[in-house]
């Protein structure tokens, strides 16, 4: 996590988690450029920024899933039911999902009042996604929870990020493509999730390499735009997180993601895109998980993105103009 911003550093002192935690925090890679705001997609104005408490330089929780399994393993797994509860605050509490590859360009078209959430699923595993005997997504399946919540709110757009690697979901040919043609995207992981500090340049290149072609084989059209860490460990040149190539094949990523603890910043302030931290999201409560999280952000309203309702423009209160990226000085809209 970078410093500077003051949203950011009311949020410290945060507690050491582990020693992947730690490392992954470290964000000196040189960062990705983010779009300007997308244009609107409504007629109706949207109301004054003052009267819905507009902060588009607020916390943006980028929550960070494994298994979805009735008998979790570990502390970045959770049960079905979990998953629906989580969601159902979500959802109560005004977050609205958006990809990770849209979170990082600022393309954030959301309603007047709400907050962007990023779900995001590591490993490719069939908790996430898997079909059933007659061709439907599995039910209890994070996709199928995901799908089937959307259709019961059809405001809260069922959209994640899922970070593959090669064979994804046990090498179903049809998952990839029901990914992208559901709004999904599909992020790197790399093609067989090493620890990328034990390997030569040329290695973590290879890596990188196959996995997009992989992805992209499976999906035609599908653009890899955003990457997650195997382990939360960078390889020790970092700059092969962003770009590289092997074998005739090159890769760019406008993001990185990190095995995380804490909110990360917004896309018009604060961000730096090699190096997003990653809220757990786990089994039962773990330390500096997603509840910690959103508790502290529902305590600190102030604190969180709240959209304004208009993406052509980037509002939030006076005080905080300070911590606007000079690149949307013609978007600013201070209240």
């Amino acid at each position: 996590m970078t410093g500077g911003s003051p949203a950011l550093l009311r949020l410290l002192p945060i507690l050491a988690l582990t020693t992947a935690l730690a490392a992954c925090t470290d964000t000196s890679t040189e960062a990705a450029s983010v779009d300007p705001p997308a244009a609107h997609s409504t007629t109706t104005a949207p109301p004054n920024p003052a009267e819905v408490g507009a902060n588009e330089l607020g916390l943006v929780p980028v929550l960070m899933y494994h298994q979805i399994s009735a008998n979790p393993a570990g502390e970045y797994d959770q049960t079905p039911a979990e998953f629906r509860d989580e969601l159902e605050r979500l959802y109560r509490e005004g977050y609205r999902p958006v990809t990770a590859a849209d979170y990082v360009a600022g393309r954030l078209d959301l309603p007047a009042g709400t907050h962007p959430v990023v779900l995001t699923f590591d490993d490719s595993t069939t908790s996430q996604l898997a079909f059933t005997d007659s061709g439907a997504v599995a039910p209890d399946s994070a996709a199928g929870i995901l799908a089937e919540f959307g259709a019961r709110y059809p405001d809260f757009r069922p959209v994640a990020t899922f970070y593959v690697n090669n064979e994804p979901f046990q090498g179903d040919p049809r998952a990839l493509p029901w990914l992208a043609a559901n709004g999904h995207e599909i992020g790197a992981h790399t093609a067989t999730h090493p620890n990328l500090s034990t390997l030569d340049d040329n290695s973590v290149q290879r890596e990188f390499a196959e996995n997009v072609r992989a992805v992209t084989a499976a999906a035609p059209g599908a653009t890899v735009r955003t990457m997650a860490l195997p382990l939360g460990i960078h390889p020790d040149n970092r700059a092969l997180t962003t770009a590289g190539s092997w074998d005739g094949t090159a890769y760019t990523f406008d993001a990185v993601m990190l095995v995380g603890s804490n909110p990360a910043p917004a896309p018009y302030a604060g961000l730096d895109p090699a190096g997003v931290p990653r809220i757990r999201s786990g089994r039962g409560a773990v330390p500096f998980d997603s509840a910690h999280w959103l508790d502290h952000l529902a305590a600190h309203p102030d604190q969180r993105y709240t959209a304004d309702g208009d993406p052509t423009r980037v509002s939030f209160p006076h005080a905080l103009a300070g911590e606007l990226n000079p690149r949307f000085t013609a978007q600013a809209n201070p209240y």
